[in-house]
């Protein structure tokens, strides 16, 4: 058995390279159901044009995240829902184009927030205002509701 295996520091490298190579030009979805356009999503469910996702719910255009749900246009966001174009956001929800936020709610335009709620550009806002200025920049944005 140990013949199959190089031991010693070059020929292991160069076979551990020639693994990783052949991992990243897969582009199958092992354990994923109802999901589409994705390329390496793991035991994701109903997520559409997403990438390198593992247990996503669905999620749109999503890259690199991990137990999210209702995302959309998220990268390396995880544990986080119905986000929007964020990156690096985890335990989070409602947040939109936000950036390094954790454990945070209604978020928008925010950036390295943590457990906080209702902010635009990292200011708080009584939760009435913050409503109605989001829907004024998600109108100024073309932005749908969901």
């Amino acid at each position: 058995m140990s013949e199959e295996i190089p031991l010693n520091k070059r020929e292991f490298q160069r076979a551990l390279s020639a693994l990783q190579d052949e991992h990243q030009r897969r582009d199958d979805n092992p354990g994923c159901h109802g999901c589409s356009d994705c390329t390496r999503c793991y035991h994701c469910m109903f997520t559409t044009g997403s990438e390198d996702c593992f247990f996503c719910t669905y999620c749109e255009d999503c890259k690199e995240c991990s137990r999210c749900t209702q995302c959309r246009g998220c990268e390396k966001c995880h544990g986080s829902s119905y986000c929007v174009d964020c990156k690096n956001c985890s335990d989070s929800s409602y947040l939109i184009m936000s950036q390094d936020c954790s454990e945070s709610v209604f978020c928008f335009g925010c950036v390295g927030l943590v457990k906080k709620e209702f902010h635009i550009l990292n200011k708080p806002f009584p939760r009435k205002v913050y409503f109605e200025l989001v829907a004024e920049l998600k109108q100024a944005f073309g932005m749908k509701e969901r």
